[in-house]
């Protein structure tokens, strides 16, 4: 093993390491970036190891840096997570779950299956998991715990339900999967569409049979009330507004009648009317949603400059070239290596977020994978699909722990734990669905173009 090779599992290790001490992930990326280019330049100076990295390789990074910030397609960004923040705050969430409990009040696990319902709306407009999760808390949670729904079954549905919004488009980790593979936007979010529906249609299916099988786990509310014309039409005019707003922005990228930055302004703009129709359009809730906009697009593009300088060492030291040699030296056949690839990412899941694997593993696994002869858009959409499950697994699980800081006091991580549990299951067989038959996810952007 070489001198570069050590060095490159040094650097990686080191990542890892820093990231669970807890301290900033922008900062951890760019200060190993500076300091493996130091032990580069010691080596190189004081025992005579080229390398191939000095500080005029290292100053390549403020070129690429340069790159990211003139990006068109990462505008669509802010854009999106705007969207998201505005809608948390226009009130269409908690129509939809009054209307949805009355209609589905009589079924076992009704209550659940709103929340399931409502979630996949929400991933469709919004696409902010913490959003998602302490919206889907406050309505839901509180509902369904009053109507004696076992507490592991009802913070296990929201944890999960809520993770939809990464995977399920206009999806902002699609957004950077794309920019980091130079893939068009539009064929991510048309690849994930099914994917993302079947996880749904899981989720319901668990909800519908765990109810049946266990009747203290989902009880039939001793209130509900029976099915009405009254309740479909609530139900009608509550769904509207945000499957009008998904048409408006999916439609326009499907469609070829708008870029994906283009269709962020048009969902932005949507977002802002729909809050206006309904009067909550005030001075105090745009400042709110521009401050948490601005805080959430900073922290994401605060760690796109460091894992470009740290990212730009790791390549001129000779890591993707240790990576790409070592997934050819596996025993598997190309299959395998795939494989290999996402169980990997599974259980990086369990210490990193989404998006530093987003931004350094996938760039440095998906160019091995297409050189297999494997079609990328559908490796980018299991990737997403797999990193979507490291919202859920504990240490790092921040979807629990969105829960937990919303749930009442005597709702304890164990207890979230246990609930998310079959949900990880459940994403795991629609990754195994995905794997199998991939026109789930190549068939739409087949016809789409």
């Amino acid at each position: 093993m070489s001198i570069n090779d050590l060095l490159s599992i040094l650097m990686f290790v080191s990542f890892i390491g820093l990231i669970l001490t807890g301290f900033p992930v922008a900062w951890v990326l760019g200060g190993l970036s500076i300091v493996f280019t130091v032990i580069a330049i010691v080596l190189d100076i004081d025992l005579g190891f080229t390398l191939g990295v000095d500080w005029a390789y290292a100053s390549l990074s403020v070129n690429r840096v340069w790159d990211v910030m003139k990006n068109w397609v990462l505008v669509a960004l802010p854009l999106f997570i705007f969207m998201g923040m505005m809608l948390e705050h226009s009130g269409i969430a908690s129509d939809l779950m009054n209307n949805l409990s009355r209609v589905f009040g009589r079924v076992r696990g009704g209550l659940a299956i709103s929340v399931t319902i409502i979630g996949v709306l929400l991933a469709a407009t919004t696409g902010i998991i913490g959003a998602s999760v302490v919206l889907l808390a406050l309505l839901g949670l509180p509902v369904m715990l009053a109507n004696g729904y076992r507490p592991s079954l009802a913070t296990g549905t929201v944890c999960a339900v809520g993770t939809l919004g990464i995977l399920i488009p206009p999806s902002i980790m699609l957004v950077l999967m794309a920019d980091r593979l130079a893939m068009p936007v539009g064929d991510l979010f048309l690849g994930a569409m099914v994917p993302g529906l079947i996880l749904g249609a899981l989720y319901i299916f668990y909800l519908l049979m765990i109810s049946r099988l266990d009747k203290r786990a989902a009880p039939v509310p001793a209130d509900a009330e029976p099915v009405s014309v009254a309740a479909l039409l609530g139900v009608f005019r509550a769904v509207l507004a945000p499957v009008g707003l998904i048409l408006a922005v999916l439609g326009s990228i499907f469609f070829g009648l708008a870029t994906p930055t283009e269709a962020a302004g048009v969902g932005a703009f949507g977002a802002m009317l729909l809050a206006l129709l309904r009067k909550r359009l005030k001075l105090s809730v745009l400042t709110d949603v521009l401050q948490q906009t601005t805080t959430t697009t900073a922290f994401i593009f605060a760690i796109f400059v460091g894992a470009t300088a740290y990212s730009l060492v790791l390549r001129g030291l000779g890591g993707d070239e240790l990576i790409e040699s070592a997934l050819f030296g596996l025993p598997f056949g190309p299959t395998g290596v795939v494989i290999t690839i996402l169980f990997v990412t599974f259980l990086l899941g369990f210490f990193l977020d989404w998006i530093e694997i987003s931004l350094i593993i996938l760039p440095l696994v998906a160019p091995v994978v297409q050189s297999l002869g494997f079609d990328l858009v559908w490796f980018t959409v299991m990737f997403a699909v797999c990193l979507q499950t490291s919202f859920l697994t504990p240490p790092v699980g921040f979807a629990i722990f969105y829960l937990k800081g919303v749930a009442p006091e005597d709702i304890d991580v164990r207890t979230i734990y246990r609930g998310v549990l079959p949900f990880i299951l459940l994403q795991l067989l629609g990754l195994a669905l995905i794997f199998i038959w991939k026109p789930l996810v190549t068939w739409l952007p087949s016809q789409a173009y």
